[in-house]
């Protein structure tokens, strides 16, 4: 792990789960980590209902873009969580993969993605205390 360690978050649409999480990562790890996000077959825009929940919490992800699965990201990345993407994610050798097992909130209402957003908050704060030094 680097001193900064990068973390990959990949969904399928890098929409929803994948961008929730990448914005809880930015928003309670700050600059000790760079965060990524991508999918292996990104939507056009971001779940308005995602950027409605993670909005309640008092995080923007409105501004984010999703963007397309590289081997490059995933070459720089220390740890790559896989969020119901299956195969698409390319293994290489020393890096720390995850997959979280979450429901997609694509089509669902606000009150169904809370639960997803709340689930996703406690994993990345669990993931930071393990990955950055007291």
């Amino acid at each position: 792990m680097t001193e900064r360690p990068t973390v990959l978050f990949v969904c399928v649409h890098n929409a929803g789960r994948s961008q929730m999480a990448a914005g809880y990562l930015r928003h309670l790890a700050g600059d000790r980590v760079e965060v990524l996000s991508a999918g292996s077959e990104p939507k056009d825009a971001i779940n308005a209902v995602a950027v409605e929940a993670m909005a309640e919490e008092g995080i923007d992800i409105a501004g984010s873009t999703p963007k397309v699965l590289t081997v490059d990201a995933v070459r720089e990345s220390d740890v790559v969580i896989t969020m119901g993407c299956g195969d698409a994610c390319p293994i290489f050798p020393g890096k720390r993969y995850e997959d979280w097992t979450l429901d997609d909130p694509a089509g669902q209402p606000l009150e169904a993605v809370r639960p997803i957003r709340d689930d996703i908050r406690r994993r990345v704060e669990s993931l930071l205390e393990e990955i950055l030094p007291a």
